[in-house]
C-alpha cells in the first residue's frame, strides 16, 4: 500500500460508517473511538470479517486496548496524527488483516480435512494415517488441493446418506 491510495468516504455516525464500509469495501478503515452515536471499537467487532479496522485516539489504556484487540482492531494512530505514521500504520493493518485471514482460511481448510478423515476412517475402518494418506493420493492424482477432494467426499457422502448433514 505504501501511502496510496484514496479516500472512499467519510461517516460521522456509527450507522452510517458500517452502510459505507460495506458498500465500498475498503483495503483499510479508520474509525474514532468516540462517535456521537456509538464506539468505534464496536464498530470495529462488527467489520472484522469485512477489512482491517485501525482506530484513531488520544486513549491508550489498557482496557481500551484489551477491547480493540477483542474487537479485531489491527492497528491504532494516536492524536496527534503525525503524517509520516499513517502509511506504516495502514500498511501493517492491511498486512496483519491478510495474515489472519490466511490462518482463519487454513485453519477452516484443516477441518474439512479432518472432517473427510473421520468420515474414511469410520466407513472403511482406516488408521488415521491410512485416512491421511488417501485423501493425500486422490489429491495428487487428481492435481486438486487436498480440501477439494476432503470437500467433494463429504459432500458425496452427504448427498448419499452416509453422513449426518452438518
Amino acid at each position: 500500500m505504501a501511502a496510496e491510495g484514496e479516500i472512499v468516504g467519510e461517516a460521522e455516525r456509527c450507522a452510517d460508517a458500517l452502510t459505507l464500509v460495506r458498500r465500498t469495501r475498503p483495503d483499510v478503515a479508520i474509525f474514532a473511538v468516540g462517535l456521537p452515536d456509538g464506539d468505534g471499537i464496536e464498530m470495529a467487532a462488527q467489520l472484522a470479517e469485512d477489512c482491517p479496522v485501525v482506530l484513531f485516539t488520544s486513549h491508550t489504556g489498557t482496557d481500551l486496548i484489551d477491547r480493540a484487540r477483542a474487537a479485531g482492531v489491527m492497528a491504532f494512530l494516536l492524536k496527534p496524527l503525525r503524517p509520516a505514521e499513517l502509511a506504516p500504520a495502514l500498511d501493517l493493518a492491511v498486512a496483519r488483516f491478510s495474515e489472519a485471514r490466511a490462518l482463519k482460511q487454513r485453519l477452516a481448510d484443516r477441518k474439512i480435512i479432518e472432517r473427510a478423515k473421520g468420515a474414511l476412517m469410520a466407513r472403511y475402518a482406516l488408521s488415521e494415517n491410512d485416512a491421511f494418506h488417501r485423501l493425500r493420493r486422490a489429491a495428487m492424482d487428481s492435481r486438486r488441493p487436498m480440501v477439494e477432494v476432503a470437500r467433494a467426499l463429504l459432500m458425496s457422502q452427504s448427498v448419499a446418506g452416509d453422513l449426518p448433514t452438518a
